[in-house]
């Protein structure tokens, strides 16, 4: 198992045998966080790269408030973000873009699969306002607790856990609304919402702890 405050005090020093251990110990987790934001799996290793690389020449700032994962999945974030916002100003992307397709043939009325809904609670989820955005897949997609969330996002367990319940009482109320308009033979009227929606089932996706 990683000494983490040993292989952190030893990357310090130079030891790339260190950086590696740090690397491969939390790569999966800082990846899916940085391809949860840029939707695009290129885009993701070049924000995993960036941040790995900002992280070895800041690292004699990192004073082990949190630990080296917390520390790393913030870089990550932040370099996310910074992406998707070029990202957005390059192609002028609006809001509008996560409507429905843009043949509009699909009615209100059509069914709509699981996986369709789930592709529509996650095109919500990019909607929302960063802190919210991320609070939101932090808790409900890594499991993370609201500690864990605040570490990554540079704020108070308190904030954390407001920005989680106003992200995800958002997306319950937008995916009731698209289960309202079109019940699908499947699902049924009577089917719970937040499973169809494709919530994830986490130790507090029905509420907060």
């Amino acid at each position: 198992m990683l000494d983490e405050r040993s292989a952190v005090e030893q990357a310090r020093l130079g030891d790339e045998r260190a950086w590696r251990e740090l690397y491969d110990a939390h790569v999966d987790l800082v990846f899916r966080l940085a391809y949860r934001v840029v939707n695009d799996r290129d885009a993701a290793l070049d924000v995993v790269q960036e941040a790995y690389v900002k992280a070895s020449r800041s690292i004699d700032r990192f004073r082990g408030d949190s630990s080296f994962r917390s520390w790393i999945a913030s870089i990550t974030l932040n370099e996310a973000r910074s992406w998707a916002r070029k990202r957005a100003r390059a192609r002028q992307v609006g809001l509008d873009t996560v409507a429905e397709p843009a043949d509009g043939s699909r009615g209100a009325a059509e069914a709509v699969s699981d996986a369709d809904l789930a592709a529509r609670a996650l095109a919500f989820v990019d909607t929302l306002p960063d802190q919210q955005r991320e609070a939101v897949l932090l808790r409900t997609t890594e499991g993370l607790s609201y500690k864990e969330i605040a570490e990554m996002l540079d704020t108070s367990e308190g904030s954390a856990r407001v920005s989680y319940h106003h992200g995800i009482t958002k997306l319950r109320s937008h995916m009731a609304q698209l289960m309202d308009a079109g019940p699908t033979p499947e699902n049924g009227p009577g089917r719970d919402r937040a499973t169809a929606a494709g919530e994830p089932v986490g130790p507090d996706a029905a509420s907060e702890r």
